[in-house]
């Protein structure tokens, strides 16, 4: 049952983030709301404690090492185990580059947060992970990342999905026989603030896949890259 589950959500003040949030909740499963702007956070957490849900807030900038082991501390004091992660922090900083074009520094910053932020959660919160009796870790990825789908614009985000999509793959073949399933999905065209408000999705909808993976029941997949919960090629 999910009502006695531990879930740690980035990015999860707002969009799609905050979607996922509210849909865990919903079936029960506590939520560690993380958010790299507390204020924002906090008053995330609030309005969905509003709606009778089991939501608490943690700072959280996926990209500082510092950051990612107070969150790791959190969850180990406070709960001693951790049932799923949905890595879904990410920026898009290069609407404007092409690969020919794009500074360093922007695919540095993308990379950050969108790839290595991930990777030090999963790192710090593995441990915690294979305490659960259905360890599950969700990375929140994009069609942009798809190699076989690969087109030009957004160099940065397009290199750091992929980046998440390998990382995908690493671990669940790392944590293999642990109990821990590992997927990446694609949400799809969402109205979010990334996505504009011309984007086919809402957030909800961009939140059902991220939500089926966190509660896939034991034996489900891993090391999968889904969307609309059929699985899209890498």
């Amino acid at each position: 049952m999910a009502d006695d589950r531990i879930a740690v959500v980035t990015g999860g003040n707002r969009g799609i983030g905050f979607a996922i949030c509210r849909g865990l909740a919903a079936k029960g499963v506590q939520v560690v709301l993380a958010a790299r702007d507390p204020g924002k956070g906090e008053a995330a957490a609030a309005a969905l404690r509003k709606e009778g849900l089991p939501v608490r807030c943690h700072p959280l900038d996926a990209s500082d090492p510092a950051s990612v082991e107070a969150l790791a501390a959190f969850v180990g004091k406070e709960y001693g185990r951790l049932d799923i992660l949905v890595n879904n922090a990410a920026i898009r900083n290069d609407r404007d580059h092409s690969v020919l074009d794009v500074p360093v520094e922007v695919i540095q910053e993308a990379m950050g947060t969108n790839a290595l932020g991930p990777l030090l959660l999963c790192q710090r919160l593995a441990p915690w992970l294979k305490k659960s009796r259905a360890g599950r870790v969700v990375n929140v990825s994009s069609g942009m990342g798809s190699i076989a789908q690969m087109g030009s614009g957004s160099p940065a985000y397009r290199l750091s999905k992929v980046a998440i999509n390998a990382l995908t793959r690493l671990l669940a073949d790392e944590l293999k026989g642990s109990g821990v399933l590992v997927n990446a999905c694609h949400p799809g065209w969402v109205r979010t603030e990334m996505g504009g408000t011309g984007a086919s999705k809402s957030p909800e909808e961009g939140a059902d896949t991220p939500i089926w993976l966190a509660l896939l029941p034991d034996g489900g997949p891993t090391g999968g890259f889904f969307r609309d919960r059929q699985p899209m090629p890498w």
